[in-house]
């Protein structure tokens, strides 16, 4: 493609490109908005709607603070209670913001992205509103003990802002100051000091670093007796240069720059995305180590291992309490909670995690000894779990079944890749032969695809008969960094063959055929789909391509797009542009091929992966004489939806499309 012709679609609010949206949209929903549609829509909305989910929490100092949503609130509410009220069926919960409230009174339509609570005061807030779901947001200084904003307090206009209270009158602050102030990526290069009362324009600047980072940003652990403030600079999406700022001056944490590094009390912890050779010892991709904090700053520390991995097992989280450290990893993707001591890391079972679920920690205390861990699986509704870190912990709460799984069984298969690697997938539902069948995959960023409950899925998908396939193919961090490093840049077309392997495999075995299946995925999934589509059309009946990657010759010159160079390669460099260009969906369009049916999602608001991908390529492919469903939100951001509401349509949207083409062979 020489000239590209639909460029002009890249123009996310103009007159053509909107009205191009508009001709699009409809013709989509007059076909999928059908009875089952309707129905659908109603189901998932009651999934994500009823008061008898689990409303996860965080402490923050006698409270716990919890985000909700609902059919009366679906901006959200910001509520607090405690946890003796919280173990309750019925917590008495105290409002501390309500965001309905606040749109309605304001006449705008914002959309809850976060609040930094300083600590350990928590007397004052930096809320974060985005307009739409989109990732810039503004933000406001909140007062948690009037519960209103701060008449001439910390206020940022919409932007990708990065904020932390450094003490109750000064904040550190990365933000759009004006030219030359973000990197090519589009974030913050500038971290500055902002002093109550200053203008923002004085505020002093700290650190600076090149345009070409992704990003730059400050953190700061104001725990009594180890308050610290850390600037880091992302050189790529994979490499950081992490640098504790003590009295002025810039102290560099020597690690390598893609580990990442964290400091807790006195213990500073390095896990390695690649091997390390210090020239004392040698320690391997995916290890935890640790070291004392401030010797390693002076460069006398030794280095302990805390976890190694091996072939089946890698770390997937590392949490602190106050004196201890929790482990969760995973073996063949099943998790496992284990707790060490600091000092002589000796290593326990966590007690009373329930057998064959997904566990992760939800919220620790960093200054205490509480946890809250959620174990889940593709048929088990989550439960909380909740107690001392050494335990025993004790169920709290619990989600409700949203669908009968009595005869919903839960099998992992393994399928070989074109270069003869063990792929794990997982194949849920009832196994009554080749049926409608959905295949989701993601491949991509080091990102663990993991077991979890799905009521949205559950009610419209496994109910009615369907299957449900998770491929942890490569790219991902199922199996460690290994897992993901191997299928980067010129490698990446692993991913891609890892995914048809599972396709194949699972028409193979009998349990769909190729006219009944489907495949869905997001973002760099939304890529896979792409690819999925022009590559391996003859494995598929149906795919769903939400907020996705498709130009690969200018993914870097849209949005955010500077910042995955790492991951994905440089279109710019003649040899990256040649592996790239083997797999970029917009440029391997064939009008010749036969194509599955296609549904393309993206949404306006969208400013991490640019929705001239979904708009450009859904133009190509009719140009080429293919059909095309397309839809896109007016809101939603990355996510696609902005409220449950635009959530269950979405989910509708695409379970309507996938049993119409799929339930239909």
């Amino acid at each position: 493609m020489a000239e590209d012709p639909y460029l002009w679609l890249e123009d996310i609010t103009g007159d053509e490109a909107l009205e191009w949206v508009r001709a699009h949209n409809e013709p989509t929903l007059a076909e999928l908005c059908d009875d089952q549609f309707e129905e659908m829509r109603r189901q998932a909305l009651e999934v994500l709607d009823t008061d008898s989910r689990i409303p996860y929490v965080r402490r923050r100092g006698d409270y716990l603070y919890n985000f909700w949503r609902d059919a009366d609130n679906p901006r959200g509410l910001w509520r607090r209670t405690t946890l003796e009220s919280y173990r309750t069926e019925s917590p008495d919960w105290d409002v501390v913001f309500d965001l309905d409230a606040y749109c309605r009174a304001v006449d705008a339509n914002w959309v809850w992205a976060g609040a930094d609570v300083i600590e350990p005061d928590h007397n004052r807030a930096l809320f974060s509103l985005s307009p739409g779901g989109s990732d810039a947001a503004v933000v406001r200084e909140f007062d948690m003990v009037t519960r209103e904003f701060v008449d001439g307090g910390f206020e940022v206009g919409e932007a990708k802002t990065q904020i932390t209270w450094e003490d109750p009158d000064t904040v550190l602050i990365g933000t759009d100051f004006g030219p030359d102030s973000l990197t090519e990526s589009g974030y913050p290069r500038i971290v500055k000091r902002w002093r109550r009362g200053q203008a923002l324009a004085d505020a002093e600047t700290v650190f600076t670093g090149p345009a070409t980072d992704v990003i730059v940003a400050a953190s700061v652990d104001r725990t009594p007796g180890y308050e610290r403030t850390f600037v880091s600079r992302a050189i790529d999406f994979f490499n950081d240069e992490v640098y504790e700022l003590r009295a002025g001056e810039l102290i560099r944490i020597d690690a390598p720059t893609d580990a990442s590094v964290g400091a807790h009390h006195d213990w500073l912890t390095i896990e390695l995305r690649t091997d390390w050779d210090t020239g004392e010892a040698s320690y391997p991709a995916g290890a935890l180590l640790a070291a004392n904090y401030d010797e390693f700053l002076a460069g006398t520390a030794s280095l302990e291992v805390v976890f190694t991995p091996d072939e089946h097992t890698a770390l997937h989280q590392h949490v602190w309490t106050k004196d201890r450290l929790v482990l969760v990893t995973l073996k063949d993707v099943a998790s496992d909670v284990h707790v060490l001591t600091p000092g002589t890391w000796t290593s326990e079972p966590m007690p009373g995690i329930p057998v064959n679920t997904n566990t992760v920690v939800v919220a620790a205390d960093d200054n205490g000894d509480e946890v809250f861990l959620d174990s889940s699986g593709f048929n088990s509704p989550s439960r909380l779990l909740h107690g001392p870190v050494s335990g025993p912990l004790q169920q709290i709460k619990s989600a409700p079944a949203f669908f009968d799984s009595e005869n919903i069984s839960v099998t992992q298969y393994f399928a070989t890749s074109a270069d003869g690697t063990a792929i794990p997938y997982f194949v849920v539902g009832a196994g009554s032969g080749p049926g409608p069948t959905l295949l989701g995959g993601y491949g991509g960023f080091e990102v663990a695809r993991t077991p979890g409950y799905d009521g949205v899925l559950g009610r419209l998908w496994l109910a009615r008969g369907g299957t449900y396939v998770l491929a942890n193919i490569r790219g991902g961090g199922e199996y460690g960094p290994s897992w993901h490093t191997q299928a980067m840049r010129e490698n990446r077309h692993k991913v891609d063959e890892d995914f048809a392997a599972v396709a194949r495999d699972l028409v193979q075995r009998g349990i769909t055929t190729v006219d009944q299946l489907g495949a869905q995925g997001g973002s760099n999934g939304g890529l896979l789909m792409g690819i999925m589509l022009t590559k391996y059309p003859e494995l598929f009946g149906a795919l769903v391509c939400q907020v996705p990657l498709l130009d690969m010759k200018r993914f870097h010159l849209l949005l955010a797009g500077a910042s995955w160079v790492a991951e994905y390669g440089d279109p710019d460099d003649a040899q990256d542009w040649e592996f790239i260009a083997k797999y970029s969906p917009y440029q391997n369009i064939s009008a010749d091929r036969h194509y599955p049916a296609l549904l393309m999602t993206t949404s306006t608001r969208d400013d991490r992966v640019h929705p001239g991908h979904a708009r450009k390529m859904t133009a190509a492919l009719e140009a080429a004489g293919h059909q095309v469903r397309y839809y896109e939100n007016i809101e939603g951001g990355h996510a696609g939806a902005a409220d449950n509401a635009q959530t269950a349509f979405k989910s509708a949207l695409s379970y309507s499309f996938l049993w119409r083409v799929l339930g239909a062979k």
